[in-house]
């Protein structure tokens, strides 16, 4: 599996090498070595899957209590995935990467704790898996608005396409919003 680091340290792409022949194709999407050897914990509580469809938007979401890494993938279709960092003190607080994330293509991406994130939807249908190292903390959870000026996140997709559920237009804005330290 090769590792490559993005614009925000922290946040890592894995690219699987994918065997393919007549009957389909082949590849780890979880090897403990080599994701330990990569900076990964080892220790996951759960395992979560979503399927969407065309134009959802999900997130930006977080936890600032119990904050969860969480190692996304694609199963089918292909996303638009997005991480951002909200740690106060990061040089970086507040910039993000996007990655497009497909079933084909097998990437997945690692973000840690400390960092919001949220994908959009570019296939009719996604199913969208990822582990995470933490449970869930309904107390903890918090979601910054998806198309937040401040974030300048360039979303394929305008306001009015975007399928956005009743919580996630209620997000905070990036200047408003309970942050990491």
């Amino acid at each position: 599996m090769n590792v490559t680091k993005t614009a925000l340290p922290g946040v890592l792409l894995f690219t699987p090498t994918i065997y393919r022949d007549s009957r389909g194709a082949f590849w780890e999407t979880w090897h403990e070595r080599g994701m330990a050897d990569a900076g990964l914990p080892g220790r996951w509580v759960q395992d979560n899957f979503s399927l969407s469809k065309k134009n959802v938007v999900r997130g930006i979401h977080y936890q600032v209590i119990q904050p969860q890494g969480k190692l996304v993938r694609v199963t089918h279709g292909a996303v638009l995935d997005v991480a951002v960092d909200l740690r106060r003190s990061s040089p970086h607080f507040g910039k993000h990467v996007a990655v497009e994330l497909t079933g084909d293509n097998g990437q997945m991406l690692w973000i840690p704790e400390g960092f919001g994130h949220g994908f959009l939807v570019l296939s009719e249908i996604a199913g969208f898996a990822y582990k995470v190292t933490d449970f869930y903390s309904p107390a903890g959870e918090r979601t910054i608005v998806w198309n937040d000026p401040d974030l300048a996140i360039p979303w394929p997709v305008d306001a009015q396409a975007a399928i956005v559920s009743d919580k996630d237009a209620k997000g905070a804005r990036l200047a408003t919003a309970e942050v990491f330290a």
